[in-house]
């Protein structure tokens, strides 16, 4: 993995994934192809039947982003977490009479070797693959597991793969099933629209479920 940093970054390791979406955030950039459109559509009736099917009260999604995506899930108590605080305050703005919405930065200052709340369910939608840093990466699946005493959806793609300076695929399941025993993996489901072109995607969920002690 850290060839593949070297591949994409070339010397200079100093890529701060936090930094660049608060800059893509600020100048008014959005969360990306797959928040809106078909891919968004697939994503959202995955998550409102999962909701409906195992009676899902509270949810925090790690990596809220625009909110695009989150418009069209029916959520009953949601906490969104990113890195940007300009794309928080924009939330907060945008769903400010919907009083089952809250939102906060994810960052050390907030969240670090503490679990804010746990949830029914927590989710990564398109967003394993936009963290370059190595400890940044494992740090969040820690967060992602530990904040939830039920399920967790993953919605990413699952190979070992540099792309951009701020795309790098990562085959994050089997580091999932080594270090975090606590959960086990129940289902995984292919994406409709799977390909490279404009509205395609590579991704695709996976389940998991916390292990009865």
């Amino acid at each position: 993995m850290k060839k593949l940093i070297k591949k994409i970054l070339g010397i200079s390791t100093d890529f701060n994934s936090a930094d660049y979406w608060e800059k893509r955030y600020k100048s008014g950039g959005t969360s990306g192809d797959g928040s809106y459109g078909k891919l968004a559509s697939f994503k959202a009736d995955f998550i409102n039947d999962f909701i409906k099917k195992h009676h899902i009260h509270s949810a925090i999604e790690f990596g809220c982003g625009d909110g695009n995506q989150l418009s069209m899930i029916d959520y009953r108590e949601y906490l969104g977490l990113d890195v940007s605080s300009s794309i928080i305050t924009s939330c907060k703005e945008r769903f400010k009479q919907d009083a089952s919405k809250t939102f906060r930065i994810y960052d050390d200052e907030t969240f670090a070797g503490k679990i804010i709340k746990q949830a029914d369910l927590t989710l990564s939608l398109d967003v394993i693959y936009h963290i370059i840093e190595e400890g940044v990466y494992r740090k969040y699946l820690a967060d992602l597991f530990n904040a939830s005493h039920k399920y967790v959806i993953i919605y990413s793609t699952n190979f070992d793969k540099a792309e951009t300076t701020h795309v790098l695929h990562r085959e994050f399941l089997s580091y999932v099933q080594k270090n975090i025993p606590s959960f086990q993996l129940t289902d995984q489901t292919l994406n409709k629209f799977p390909g490279l072109g404009e509205q395609e995607s590579m991704a695709h969920f996976y389940i998991f479920k916390k292990v009865e002690s």
